[in-house]
């Protein structure tokens, strides 16, 4: 029997999740609207303001990685760990913490992937750069076609690093994610 999760390295777990990107898939669409229902009724006590798609299943016609990412955003005034206790207790596994941001995942095994992976982003209302990115690169097919380029290379030399493949988006990311909050300024 293998290591559990918790007792691996991180290189362990990269090995175990690599980054593999995936044609565009309309599964995603519909695994995010049962989480979304599923968290709705979930957190039906608590004040959720809003559950939203985000990431690159979120934008049609792109690679993506077969993770599904929800954004589950709550009133200011709200206790998150409170929220985060009722999510744990839903089956999603605490990934990380920091101030005013808790993150879940669920669909990871000492096996590999499950048939259905997803992350959600417990954060207040407000903390949501990803809707006015996400929504940039749906209005503009050209950009997320450029992004989803920039991602087939990444993959390719970092398959087993997921913080260097992130951290090499994070320049694109930003700004194109400056021009939607300039275009679709007072959105969310």
């Amino acid at each position: 029997m293998g290591k559990e999760l918790s007792e691996m390295t991180l290189e362990e777990l990269w090995e175990l999740f690599p980054i593999s990107l995936v044609e565009h898939k309309d599964k995603w669409k519909v695994s995010y609207d049962e989480t979304e229902a599923f968290l709705k009724s979930a957190l039906s006590g608590y004040p959720v303001e809003r559950i939203s798609h985000i990431g690159s299943t979120a934008i049609p016609g792109i690679w993506a990685k077969d993770i599904v990412d929800v954004l589950v955003e709550v009133s200011k005034d709200s206790n998150l760990e409170n929220i985060a206790k009722v999510i744990e207790k839903s089956g999603f596994l605490r990934m990380s913490a920091e101030a005013g941001r808790i993150s879940f995942n669920r669909g990871y095994t000492k096996d590999g992937f499950a048939e259905k992976v997803f992350h959600i982003h417990l954060r207040y209302t407000g903390d949501n750069d990803e809707l006015y990115f996400r929504d940039y690169l749906i209005g503009h097919t050209q950009i997320a076609k450029e992004y989803e380029a920039m991602k087939l290379q990444l993959w390719k030399l970092f398959g087993h690093n997921r913080d260097a493949y992130t951290d090499k988006k994070t320049e694109f990311v930003k700004k194109w994610t400056s021009e939607a909050k300039k275009l679709y300024a007072g959105r969310y």
